[in-house]
């Protein structure tokens, strides 16, 4: 294996800083505000976030997975429930999301529970068709022989469908999760980060602190 010089891999943040005077009293504001900008710069891919669960096994388990909406109820995504993290979440409703951003981070603490089931359905028609069919035909997390038995199942759902809607799955939906804690992290120089914390007090009033990086 080659040598890598990992340790001497390290950026400089020196481009911005977050102050509490300049943080806005709810902190879904706060995101809309960092997720534009993100948005804004041109980022790539700036709804991807890592979403961490935890089975009842205790293994902690993490991926990325698409943000497509959110709002002061909380963040919303979508996925197979049968897959190894819809398990987890059913088995422990408490899960972590986390944003990067180059030079900024969101983290994320909160409950998971499903949406309803229309509207699982409006956004899964409006996915282009190839992706609706792709989530019919994919056992997700489940172990494959080959490939070429996903492609072959696709190819005979994309004839069955052809010119007709394809239906929503039984084991396939969305997730909002409500969070509890939101930390938003904006790099600094010399490893002295900007780190501040939204701790829920009740429905609409959060507590702000500021932690050490």
């Amino acid at each position: 294996m080659p040598n890598r010089d990992v340790h001497n891999m390290r950026e400089s943040y020196e481009s911005s800083f977050l102050l509490e005077e300049d943080c806005d009293a709810n902190p879904f504001h706060q995101f809309d505000k960092w997720f534009h900008h993100a948005v804004e710069s041109k980022l790539p891919e700036p709804n991807a976030m890592t979403l961490a669960t935890v089975g009842k096994d205790g293994q902690p388990a993490a991926r990325i997975v698409l943000l497509k909406s959110f709002s002061k109820h909380g963040f919303v995504f979508y996925t197979n429930y049968e897959s190894r993290k819809g398990k987890q979440m059913q088995e422990n409703d408490k899960v972590s999301l986390l944003f990067w951003w180059q030079e900024r981070q969101v983290r994320i603490e909160g409950v998971v529970n499903k949406v309803d089931r229309a509207a699982a359905a409006t956004y899964f028609h409006s996915r282009p068709k190839g992706s609706q069919i792709g989530a019919l035909v994919s056992p997700q997390s489940q172990v494959l022989e080959n490939r070429n038995i996903l492609e072959e199942r696709f190819k005979e759902l994309e004839h069955a469908y052809k010119g007709k809607e394809v239906p929503l799955p039984e084991n396939w939906g969305g997730y909002i999760v409500t969070p509890h804690l939101m930390e938003f992290w904006q790099g600094r120089m010399s490893r002295l980060h900007d780190r501040i914390q939204y701790t829920k007090l009740t429905e609409d009033k959060w507590k702000i602190e500021r932690l050490a990086p």
